[in-house]
């Protein structure tokens, strides 16, 4: 055998046991890899604790006010500490007694969402959604006028972002990332078609309208607010004034405690 196939061979082996040695490394590496944030033990996915309640968890896809899935949403679940899910559970039971249920849009929410709003609030020209979630507000003031929130009550666990909707609910079409935009504040027939009893404006709408109390809504909106209001602080949440659709149960576990945990099911224990 000549010099040169012998030199070869001796390559080709050593190739193969570089080759098994990379890949025990990087199964050593995978089985050593430690686990993401995790949620304390008392924090539950929603639909495990009542699988009727409805959800729309809006920030884990393109349709909110900044167009793109937020960061720490990688799957579209409501995660909740189980005081808050056990009380919405019962505020659940009173509105199926009125031919309502519950449908949320957004729960727990993590610090790394809270941040992901604020480096957008610094990027003045990106406002592809303005058109419908704050048609009449500077993106500049959305803060200030305290429509969003950094840190936010969400990161501890038990405020929700909620809404009504018939029993049987309508068929909600999906958004179409690029489709028209409507106004929030235009009426029920015009803006985005969630299958949401009328509320006066869409969810996430930043404009005075939103104000639970505000007087220009009437009729069946003002009507459709209290309920929600009603069967919520039956049953121990608060709402905040300027969001119809934001509560907070009053006893919360940690009031003081903000998580970063991602929205999925892995970082429940």
């Amino acid at each position: 055998m000549s010099s040169g196939r012998r030199a070869c061979g001796a390559a080709r082996r050593t190739a193969r046991h570089l080759a098994v040695v990379l890949v025990a490394v990087a199964a050593v590496d995978a089985g050593c890899q430690q686990p993401g944030p995790q949620a304390p033990a008392d924090f539950v996915a929603l639909s495990d604790v009542d699988p009727s309640i409805h959800s729309d968890i809006r920030y884990a896809t393109a349709h909110n006010f900044v167009g793109r899935p937020i960061a720490g949403y990688p799957e579209a679940l409501c995660l909740l500490t189980r005081a808050a899910a056990e009380a919405l559970r019962r505020v659940q039971a009173a509105a199926l007694a009125q031919r309502r249920s519950l449908k949320v849009y957004d729960c727990y929410r993590p610090q790394r969402a809270a941040d992901d709003f604020v480096a957008w609030a610094k990027v003045p020209g990106e406002q592809q959604m303005k058109a419908e979630f704050y048609p009449d507000e500077a993106k500049s003031k959305l803060f200030a006028d305290g429509y969003i929130g950094a840190p936010t009550a969400h990161s501890r666990g038990s405020t929700l972002d909620l809404t009504l909707v018939p029993v049987p609910p309508p068929t909600q079409p999906g958004y179409v990332p690029g489709q028209p935009l409507v106004a929030c504040t235009a009426p029920p027939g015009r803006r985005f078609p969630d299958n949401s009893v009328d509320m006066g404006t869409g969810f996430d709408c930043f404009d005075p309208r939103a104000h639970t109390a505000d007087p220009r809504i009437t009729g069946d909106a003002r009507a459709n607010r209290e309920l929600l209001r009603r069967l919520m602080t039956a049953q121990g949440f608060e709402n905040y004034p300027r969001e119809w659709w934001h509560y907070r149960l009053t006893a919360e576990p940690y009031p003081t405690t903000y998580f970063d945990f991602p929205v999925a099911r892995s970082s429940l224990r």
